[in-house]
């Protein structure tokens, strides 16, 4: 694509004898774009794609010169156009798109022309991660147990992606049991300046992505702008599509200090949380500035990066750096791309040095980094950071509610019970009345409230980084020494980002003393920080649940929400690898681990953490001495071909894939039925019925389809049909490429209120003949009459998580159009993209003032004319015949979407485009 170039800035730059092309900040400073030097690092990242993707149609003048007033606004109102440099997707939320994928080429066959046309227009990279649970922990064989049942349970989907692999040009793979995708991104597939040959020059630009994952921020920390998307944005994104945003507010944080002595990066990040969580960053980027950062190895900033979904932020940005070449050369990535990056920044006014001027930001925030103190965040929430000296005693103010409502305890501990806990050295625990311990059935111990019975080293924002990693090890390898375990009721595992960490831990010998604890490798991937955690010992689930115990996790992870780590515990706590060891060893959350001993040793004296807490001197090391970029390369040298299981599925299909009626997890969705080249003129709504009425703050988490389901739902009921027990249903999630299931579960959420119901919860509503029956049922009796639909919502619909489902859902329901007080951004857009139209009330206007209850009839006209934000009418009438004309603002807003809803949706347009290329 070749730039407009309004402001003169296309330049060329030559590294180590190669001349590269590229959009130059300083020279479009030179030629009109006042000031602009000044713009934090991730705003110019945002200003060079404008540069570069300037085309009068969906980036103008206009647009780029909106960058240079936020210097003076330093918020704006404007709307632009982004396209990022390529699209990262996990598997569970991947395959929704590699489904559309694949149904838009048996579409292009039809049309008769050749399915190779569709392929992703960027490159994607689709991590396998999010499948792999703990279901085997604690001893040598647990890592190839949990394969073999993630094969088991995943065939199908796996079958799928392993046909996408080889069929899609664009599109790469990374088989399971190799990493979460973050981590992956980080040491590997992410560059921080990208490059791509076109038209006989090879130009350069900031490496940047969007991804299906809300954790994409992680890799901001070696200055690649990323951020979380839903799965309609990040196909637009793939398809070559321009995804739209506001021109964003950005908030500095500037790091001052150094940390000190045993203060882990894990500390740092929660104590960031919960600053930005008091600031309010929601929508914003957050930017790192200041001295501070001298102190911050990469993946210390990667760990902060990665928990922008917790304090809220779009991103949470570091500028490139010498620890940016570093990390680069260090992670095994080609020489010469180091060098780019050095030459790229350093000339784009994008690397940052000690005494290099802080930008304009919108506003500031500041933390010594000596100020931050070991700390732990929970037990519901990652921004409620309590320090590690008060864990104990905010547990137990914690203790009433979590108990929900309990009866008071009035039993005291048995004499043996108690003295055996106190020989063990947890003096906080059972030595006091309240805290009895009740019996595990087969065992000779007992388990109560603040009982650890989950300590779980996992998730990318911790196993990125070898020091808290190795920190983890050597407190393993201190506490064995002195003859320390872990409490048995405790369900231990290990599950790093990537390969590359069993391979230091193991070459420094830590490994083994990992393993002498209970912290065996049990996969890699996400694990226990999405809620594999796997079950827990029946005996002790059994125990937990017939006394209803408040028991409680501990895991490095960056969400600790109520019931997602595992059903059987109710508190759960966020804190680094070492800290992870450590409550493993006292085996409860009412020990304060800071003054009383964690266990007694093999010596028969009381051991404590700061017996066993490793020095950073120690800890750096080990780091300096075995995390090689051999490990890097030899990891990643064939990381795409994935281990015997892999290479033995056998891929069904070739240019198009071969779907399997049968299958219950992958089907071909219907969006294509009957699709012609030129497009069907749109027609008005006529005589269309009201499918629900809601009020404010509907969330794309009440729309869409999340979490298990019962066989009495749509969903369920389709399954039993299907011969699946409902112990087999898996969840949504895990069926999110089956379109027959996720419709059924759209608007099933158990807490969604539909006002034509009078106090009804859940996914109901008024079918044809007025009786109360579930929205997917109604829907399919409408479509069969031929009756369009329409919702009415109040304000905000749609906030929350940007969810593909909730647009899909919306239209496969057969809704033609929403009409709501406001939108949130992102799901008007998507609702636009899936071929419906966002509707939205004047001023002060509701369907509450209007007075309608769900009877009416609903025929919008001039939708044949439709043009963006035009006005549109909406003539309701009511069942006895009295008509209401209301004028309502159309929120297709741009050209760009006006195509879309007029090809049918995205996807539509998308195809015919490339179809006719």
């Amino acid at each position: 694509m070749t730039s407009v170039n309004s402001f003169k800035s296309k330049s060329t730059l030559t590294v180590g004898g190669k001349t590269y092309t590229y959009y130059s900040i300083a020279e479009a400073e030179k030629h009109g774009l006042k000031g602009v030097s000044s713009l934090p690092h991730s705003m110019k990242v945002v200003l060079e794609n404008l540069l570069r993707f300037e085309d009068n149609r969906t980036v103008t003048k206009a647009d780029i010169e909106a960058v240079a007033t936020w210097l003076t606004t330093r918020t704006s109102e404007h709307e632009i156009s982004y396209r990022p440099a390529r699209v990262l997707m996990q598997d569970f939320t991947g395959v929704p798109a590699v489904v559309d994928l694949a149904a838009m080429r048996d579409a292009t066959a039809k049309l008769g022309a050749n399915p190779q046309k569709i392929n992703p227009l960027v490159p994607v990279d689709l991590v396998i991660d999010h499948s792999v649970m703990v279901d085997s922990f604690g001893t040598a064989l647990s890592f190839g147990q949990n394969v073999e049942l993630e094969y088991e349970r995943n065939g199908e989907r796996y079958e799928f992606l392993r046909w996408g692999q080889s069929a899609f040009d664009n599109f790469r793979v990374v088989p399971p049991g190799t990493g979460i995708c973050h981590q992956v991104n980080l040491e590997y597939l992410a560059q921080t300046v990208w490059t791509k040959d076109e038209n006989g020059e090879t130009v350069a630009y900031p490496d940047t992505l969007v991804g299906t994952d809300s954790h994409t921020t992680m890799v901001n920390g070696m200055a690649v702008l990323g951020w979380g998307v839903g799965g309609i944005e990040a196909e637009a994104a793939m398809l070559g599509q321009p995804i739209t945003m506001l021109i964003p507010e950005v908030v500095g944080f500037k790091l001052t200090g150094k940390i000190n002595e045993g203060i882990t990066a894990t500390d740092l990040v929660l104590t960031v949380t919960e600053m930005l969580r008091k600031k309010g960053v929601v929508g914003k980027f957050v930017e790192f500035y200041g001295p501070g950062l001298d102190y911050l190895s990469l993946e210390d900033q990667a760990t902060i990066a990665n928990m922008a979904p917790e304090y809220g932020a779009t991103c949470g940005y570091f500028p490139v750096d010498t620890d940016t070449l570093k990390y680069l050369t260090t992670s095994g990535r080609d020489p010469q791309r180091v060098a780019l990056v050095e030459a790229y920044s350093k000339a784009q006014g994008m690397f940052r040095e000690t005494n290099s001027p802080d930008p304009v930001f919108t506003s500031t925030l500041e933390l010594d980094l000596s100020t931050v103190v070991p700390s732990l965040s929970g037990p519901k929430r990652p921004q409620d950071r309590v320090a590690l000296k008060d864990a104990a005693t905010s547990f137990a103010k914690a203790l009433p509610e979590l108990a929900g409502g309990r009866a008071e305890r009035t039993r005291l501990p048995a004499d043996k019970q108690e003295s055996r806990f106190v020989e063990e050295g947890a003096t906080g625990v059972d030595d006091i009345p309240e805290e009895a311990a009740f019996p595990v059935k087969g065992a000779e111990y007992g388990i109560n409230d603040g009982h650890v019975v989950i300590a779980a080293i996992t998730s990318c924002t911790n196993t990125s980084n070898p020091s808290v990693l190795v920190a983890a090890g050597l407190v393993a390898r201190k506490a064995r020494a002195l003859g320390l375990n872990s409490k048995p009721w405790v369900k231990t595992s290990l599950a790093p980002g990537s390969q590359v960490v069993t391979d230091y831990l193991t070459a420094a010998g830590l490994q083994e003393d990992l393993d002498a604890l209970g912290f065996n490798l049990v996969g890699y991937g996400c694990t226990t920080c999405i809620g594999n955690s796997g079950p827990l010992p029946q005996a002790i689930s059994d125990c937990i649940n017939e006394n209803k115990l408040v028991a409680c996790s501990v895991l490095s992870g960056n969400r600790n929400f109520e019931g997602r780590v595992n059903p059987d515990v109710r508190a759960n706590y966020l804190a680094s690898p070492p800290l992870v060891v450590a409550y493993a060893l006292a085996g409860s959350l009412n020990v304060d681990v800071t003054t009383e001993p964690l266990g007694i040793g093999s010596n028969g004296q009381p051991v404590y953490l700061k017996d066993i807490w490793p020095s950073n001197h120690e800890i750096a090391e080990i780091v300096r001495k075995h995390v090689t970029a051999e490990m890097f390369r030899a990891r990643y040298s064939d990381v795409f071909k994935g281990d015997t299981n892999w290479q033995g599925i056998a891929v069904d299909g070739g240019e198009t894939y071969k779907w399997n009626s049968s299958s219950t997890y992958v089907q071909n969705p219907p969006y294509f039925e009957g699709m012609s080249m030129e497009p069907k003129p749109i027609t008005n709504v006529e005589r269309a019925k009201v499918l629900a009425l809601f009020l404010d703050s509907i969330t794309t988490d009440h729309i869409s389809p999340a979490g298990s389901f019962k066989a009495s739902t749509p969903a369920g009921k389709y399954l039993e049909e299907r011969q699946v027990a409902p112990r087999d249903f898996n969840s949504y999630g895990a069926r999110r490429g089956n379109h027959e299931v996720m419709m059924r579960g759209t608007f099933a959420n158990i807490r969604i209120k539909n006002q034509m119901l009078d106090g009804v919860e859940g996914g109901y509503t008024k079918g044809p003949d007025g009786s109360q029956m579930a929205i997917y049922d109604a829907a399919m009796a409408y479509q069969a009459a031929g009756t369009p639909l329409v919702i009415f919502a109040g304000k905000e619909y749609g906030t929350g998580s940007s969810r593909d489902w909730a647009a899909k859902g919306t239209n496969l329901l057969g809704v033609r159009a929403v009409i709501a007080q406001s939108f949130e951004r992102i799901h008007r857009s998507n609702l636009v993209g899936m071929g419906v139209i966002p509707l939205q009330f004047k001023d002060g206007e509701s369907w509450q003032s209007l007075g309608l209850d769900g009877s009416e009839t609903v025929d919008i006209e001039g939708v044949t004319e439709i043009a963006p934000r035009a006005q549109v009418t909406v003539k309701i009438t009511r069942a006895d015949g009295s008509v209401l004309n209301v004028q309502t603002l159309c929120r297709i807003d741009t050209a760009n979407e006006l195509d879309y809803y007029k090809n049918g949706g995205i996807l539509h347009y998308v195809l015919r485009s490339l179809v006719a290329a």
